[in-house]
């Protein structure tokens, strides 16, 4: 692996969004009554409470449908451009740095959500904050690179 956009760098994210991916469809498939029940090996009826609360119905639509959105967009946005996009196309670099930061930003709102305000627990729900914060951790270097790119262009 020699720079920071190589692919052995973005391959890990890519997977990572995929799991994330497959983790949120679940959810948003319970949340849309397409299954009946979770996977919860740990919390009792805690993912039904989560799923169902106020907080998971404030939009109109499965909330947990933007996180799959967000991986999906993740992983595609991390297989697009050759291992020196966060020098020759930083703006594609900082797109997924942007998409990284927003599913980080929403799991540690997600995870407080679940601790003072529906106060159960949901083990998907955690997989999936668990996910969003990794990813976010493994773009930062290639997303700081970039934006080291772009203010040296402007200056």
């Amino acid at each position: 692996m020699t720079g920071p956009s190589a692919l052995g760098r973005r391959l890990p994210v890519v997977l990572l969004s995929l799991a994330g991916f497959a983790i949120a469809m679940t959810l948003t498939l319970f949340q849309a009554g397409v299954l009946d029940s979770v996977w919860e090996p740990f919390f009792g009826d805690g993912s039904r409470q989560v799923l169902t609360s106020s907080v998971a119905q404030a939009i109109p639509i499965p909330d947990a449908s933007l996180g799959a959105a967000a991986y999906l967009i993740e992983a595609v946005l991390e297989l697009i451009g050759s291992p020196y996009r966060w020098r020759d196309r930083p703006w594609l670099v900082v797109l997924p740095g942007v998409v990284a930061a927003g599913l980080a930003a929403a799991a540690i709102g997600l995870v407080a959500a679940q601790i003072f305000i529906v106060k159960a627990f949901c083990t998907l729900c955690l997989g999936s904050a668990a996910i969003s914060l990794l990813v976010a951790v493994l773009v930062a270097p290639e997303a700081a690179a970039a934006v080291r790119r772009l203010r040296n262009r402007s200056s």
